[in-house]
C-alpha cells in the first residue's frame, strides 16, 4: 500500500511540475510578443521542445496500468534459426537493451550468459531495474528477425537470423507462489562469460529445475552460491506465475507473447539492413528508417506504439 501511495504521489508531483512549466512558458511567450524580443522567442521555442518531450514521457507512463507494470523486468534472449548468425544477433539485441536501459537510467544486471560456439551469445538473461521496467519491456516479447549481409560469410551473401525475447516481471513479496523444495533439482556449475566482461567466473553458479513443469532457470551473476540461488528462485517464481496466468487466461496470452517456433513467419519485428534499411513492428506497423538509432537503444517509439495497440 505504501509503495502504491508513493507512486501516486510521484504522478501528482510530476503533473504539477509540468503545469508550472506551461505557465512559465506562457509568461515567457507573452513577454516575447510584447517586447518583440528574438532572444526570448528562442527561449520559448526551446522551452516548448522540452515540454513536448516531458508530456510525451508522462503520456507513456499513463499507459502502464498492467498488474505488474511497475515491477523490475527479467528479460531473456535466445538464439533461434541461423547458427552463428543468430548468436551474433542475440549479442546485438543484448547491446540494444543495455543501451536502452542506460538511456532510461535503469540498472541492468546480467544474471545468466551462455556464449556462442564461435561468436555472439546463445542465450542471456537480464534483470532490468527501474520504474515501470516491466511495463516498458513487455512490448519486446516475441521473435525478432534480422536480415543483413553476413559478416561471417566470405561470399557476402544476405542472411536471415532469428532470436526470441521473453520478458517476465520480478515478483515482490506480495505474490505467493507455492514451491515444494522436494520438486526441485538444484545443480551447481562454474560460471562462464565473455572473458569476464559480463559475469564473474566462479564455481557458484546455480541451475534449478522444477521437475513437475520442466522449467529450468539459472543464475551465475553473483559471487556467492546463496545469492545466485535466491535470484534463481525469483526467476522460477516469475516463470511459474506466468505459466499459471497463461493457463487461466489463455485468451489473453498475446499480451505476454504466444509460444511459437523461433523461425520464419512468427516474428513480431523485422530489422532489415539489406537490401534496404528499415525496422518494422508487424503488430503495430510502426516503422523506423534510422536503424542505427534503434539498435543503439532508441526503442521508445516502438514501445509507445505497442502500448497504444495492445489488446485490453
Amino acid at each position: 500500500m505504501q509503495k502504491q501511495l508513493g507512486q501516486l504521489q510521484d504522478i501528482v508531483l510530476n503533473w504539477e511540475r509540468h503545469f508550472q512549466h506551461v505557465e512559465e512558458t506562457e509568461l515567457l511567450f507573452d513577454m516575447a510578443i510584447e517586447e518583440d524580443d528574438t532572444h526570448t522567442r528562442q527561449e520559448v521555442e526551446a522551452s516548448l521542445e522540452r515540454l513536448a518531450k516531458e508530456v510525451d514521457a508522462v503520456e507513456l507512463e499513463c499507459m502502464f496500468d498492467g498488474e505488474h507494470d511497475s515491477c523490475n523486468a527479467l528479460l531473456t534472449i535466445h538464439a533461434g534459426a541461423g547458427g552463428t548468425e543468430a548468436q551474433d544477433w542475440v549479442d546485438m539485441l543484448l547491446r540494444m537493451y543495455l543501451r536502452w536501459a542506460e538511456l532510461h537510467e535503469f540498472a541492468a544486471d546480467i544474471l545468466d550468459y551462455l556464449p556462442g560456439d564461435e561468436a555472439g551469445v546463445k542465450s542471456v538473461t537480464l534483470l532490468i531495474k527501474g520504474k515501470n521496467a516491466y511495463g516498458y519491456t513487455r512490448s519486446e516479447v516475441g521473435i525478432h528477425r534480422l536480415v543483413r549481409i553476413s559478416p561471417f560469410d566470405a561470399s557476402g551473401r544476405r542472411h536471415t537470423s532469428f532470436a526470441s525475447v521473453m520478458v517476465l516481471p520480478e515478483l515482490d513479496d506480495t505474490i505467493d507462489i507455492d514451491i515444494n523444495e522436494k520438486e526441485l533439482r538444484i545443480d551447481t556449475y562454474r560460471a562462464s562469460g565473455a572473458g569476464g566482461q559480463h559475469v564473474n567466473k566462479t564455481d557458484s553458479a546455480i541451475r534449478i529445475t522444477h521437475l513437475p513443469s520442466g522449467i529450468v532457470v539459472q543464475c551465475q551473476n553473483e559471487r556467492s552460491q546463496h545469492r545466485n540461488k535466491d535470484m534463481a528462485m525469483k526467476m522460477l517464481m516469475a516463470r511459474l506465475y506466468e505459466k499459471e496466468r497463461l493457463e487461466k487466461e489463455e485468451a489473453q496470452a498475446n499480451l505476454h507473447g504466444e509460444k511459437k517456433e523461433i523461425g520464419w513467419g512468427s516474428q513480431i519485428r523485422s530489422y532489415v539492413l539489406q537490401p534496404y534499411r528499415l525496422i518494422k513492428d508487424h503488430r503495430t506497423s510502426m516503422e523506423a528508417g534510422n536503424v542505427e538509432a534503434v539498435l543503439d537503444g532508441r526503442l521508445d517509439p516502438f514501445i509507445k506504439a505497442f502500448l497504444l495497440w495492445q489488446p485490453k
